[in-house]
């Protein structure tokens, strides 16, 4: 059975750090890329970083870029999305989803929805004083 299950979410102050963590399982990482999502209340859920597992290239939204870093440690099965400077407009359910690589999509491909096999159930980030 497919799974990924993300944590590390919790309340940080504005200008503080989290590192989220997806661990995955009933499939190998080798085959998928990994992406992170959010989704903010009221707002539509937007891509925010993806590692491509086979060939390990990182992709990050604009809004992130410099600030996130997508990590793997595929003995443990597991991508992690370290999150510094992070502001309180970043306040989400942050999301983890695997989807199947393809030879002809690289990229940002994988930072889109409809990219994505499996999703896990989200974990709350809050950024707040």
């Amino acid at each position: 059975q497919v799974q990924l299950v993300e944590s590390g979410g919790g309340l940080v102050q504005p200008g503080g750090s989290l590192r989220l963590s997806c661990a995955a399982s009933g499939f190998t990482l080798d085959y998928y890329a990994i992406a992170w999502f959010r989704q903010a209340p009221g707002k539509e859920r937007e891509g925010v970083s993806c590692v491509n597992n086979r060939d390990g290239t990182t992709y990050y939204a604009g809004s992130v870029k410099g600030r996130f870093t997508i990590s793997r440690d595929n003995a443990k099965n597991t991508v992690y999305l370290q999150m510094n400077s992070l502001k309180p407009e970043e306040t989400a359910v942050y999301y983890c989803a695997a989807g199947e690589i393809h030879p002809y999509y690289s990229g940002s491909y994988y930072l889109n929805d409809y990219a994505m096999d499996y999703w896990g159930k989200g974990t709350l980030v809050t950024v707040s004083s």
